[in-house]
């Protein structure tokens, strides 16, 4: 069987705790997504705020080659009409093809939070799907709080799905709402459904009892053909499901089709510059996709890991983009920077010699806290610097950064640069919101006779990160700068104890890889 992937980690996800996606970082988020091969991405709720709506105008700008954006939203108000709706003309100016619909299916939450009758909400229902399916659009229609609306309501919740069936509906999503099934409800609940409902059906579940994935197999195995979920199980309360664990089980376990088993080989990368965009520190002992996945320490477990993997590892680590690792002598990887450097068109397949020399020089970088998830630009350029097939653009003398506060004004920034060009230096200054955006002012002030083309590029987002926080302020610091000239954007990475010494190498790595893609234009 097919099964559908659908993530709604830009919406869902983006509803964790400590969650707070830049425009930027969905955009970022979603090309990834795309080229890994997902189904459907939920871009967000555009009535909801202002950043999503901006999104889905951003979004078709993009060159999706696998993925189909959904907008979400809810039903009309009781007594509305879908013409005048402020929701459904927010959800029509998103201006995408699919649509994903949330209505009740519990009678508690008809009767106690939308405070209406029962068939009042059945209309709500139907007239929201077959407005928008007049309309030409492919409609997602999630079923909230399914499984529990099923338990105490069964004759109802069978309803509300029915009317969305005959409105039209392409999917009926059965949510677990609350999270709280097991999944021996979760496959008796569902199989019930498939024996009424012919419509395609899909399946969304929480991880409050941390269940999320085990659950969504179930709903799989009882007749699902598409799973809802989120990128390293991101989401409100607890969490949603884990695709990242969702897709390997279904593609690799249970010999289902949908994404392939090429693509699968790049979860761990996916997962990775998901936690980076999200400013999260990666869970090492996530399933599948965590560092710790396929780690052995023990003797008897590294004993036998040498003589044959199987012996402690349930699949083979590089489906999932992952490595074996004995933690008394790391083994990982060349494969992975053979897969980074063919990917940025650089063939050393041949010269392993130098791969392994690079994942030397990457592992001893990631000892003082590099990482290399989300900073695709420092990678290439310390690959290209490795092989001596990069330039250098520009060489710092020195620079300044000088910061005055004075009672009852904002504090003002001045940096001073001094850089060397060839055989010329050039000596400028520049003002700023503060000591990085002053000393990005200031480079590319000094830098903007030499390469024009940098007036093309702003940094779109800079994030920093504290590696220890038992050191206090004198902890190292990781900042991931991100950069875009409007049809390019790019992460670029620097450490140091010092915060200001951290931005500037990222700032640099920014600017050299922007130089980088302007050369390489050039015949």
């Amino acid at each position: 069987m097919r099964v559908d992937f659908y993530d709604t980690t830009l919406r869902d996800g983006a509803q964790s705790e400590d969650i707070s996606f830049t425009l930027t970082d969905k955009l970022r988020i979603t090309e990834k997504l795309d080229d890994f091969g997902i189904h459907y991405i939920e871009g967000g709720w555009p009535g909801s705020n202002p950043k999503d709506l901006q999104y889905f105008r951003r979004v078709k700008e993009l060159p999706l080659k696998n993925a189909r954006i959904v907008a979400f939203s809810s039903t009309v108000k009781p007594n509305s009409k879908p013409g005048m709706d402020p929701t459904m003309k927010a959800l029509l100016e998103a201006g995408t093809d699919c649509t994903a619909i949330v209505g009740k299916s519990w009678d508690l939450h008809v009767r106690d939070a939308l405070r209406v009758s029962l068939e009042t909400n059945l209309k709500m229902i139907g007239t929201t799907i077959s407005h928008l399916k007049k309309l030409g659009k492919t409609v997602f229609f999630d079923a909230e709080h399914f499984y529990d609306g099923y338990r105490h309501n069964g004759e109802y919740a069978m309803a509300v799905i029915e009317r969305a069936r005959d409105a039209g509906a392409d999917v009926i999503v059965l949510c677990d709402t609350n999270g709280g099934a097991m999944p021996y409800e979760i496959f008796d609940i569902t199989a019930a459904v498939r024996k009424r409902v012919k419509t395609k059906l899909g399946i969304h579940t929480h991880n409050d009892t941390e269940l999320g994935v085990a659950n969504s197999l179930m709903a799989v195995r009882a007749g699902c053909s598409l799973v809802q979920g989120t990128i390293n199980g991101y989401g409100e309360r607890c969490g949603n499901a884990n695709l990242c664990s969702i897709i390997p089980n279904i593609i690799l376990k249970m010999d289902h089709t949908g994404i392939g088993k090429d693509k699968i080989a790049r979860l761990r990368e996916l997962s990775l510059f998901v936690d980076e965009m999200a400013n999260f520190i990666p869970d090492k002992h996530r399933p599948y996709v965590g560092e710790s996945a396929f780690a052995h320490k023990g003797g008897i477990h590294v004993s036998a890991i040498r003589k044959n993997p199987e012996t402690y590892e349930h699949i083979k680590p590089e489906l999932v983009g992952n490595s074996q690792r004995v933690l008394i002598s790391d083994l990982s990887g060349e494969s992975s920077i053979l897969y980074k450097a063919k990917e940025f068109n650089i063939d050393i397949e041949k010269d392993r010699k130098i791969a392994k020399d690079i994942v030397k020089r990457i592992k001893d970088l990631e000892m003082h806290g590099y990482q290399f998830e989300g900073a695709e630009g420092s990678l290439e350029l310390l690959i290209k610097k490795k092989l001596g097939i990069h330039r250098s653009y520009f060489d710092l003398i020195g620079f300044r950064i000088i910061v005055e506060k004075k009672e009852k004004s904002h504090p003002v920034t001045e940096a001073t640069i001094l850089v060397k060009v060839g055989d010329k230096v050039e000596h400028t200054a520049a003002l700023g919101k503060g000591p990085v955006n002053a000393l990005d002012n200031a480079l590319r002030k000094a830098l903007h006779k030499f390469y024009p083309d940098l007036k093309k590029m702003d940094l779109v987002d800079y994030k920093v990160r504290v590696l220890s926080t038992k050191d206090g302020t004198g902890a190292a610091t990781r900042v991931l700068i991100e950069s875009s000239d409007g049809k390019h954007t790019w992460g670029t990475v620097g450490v140091s104890e010092n915060i200001i010494e951290a931005s500037w190498r990222a700032l640099v790595d920014s600017i050299d890889y922007k130089l980088l893609i302007e050369e390489e234009k050039k015949p």
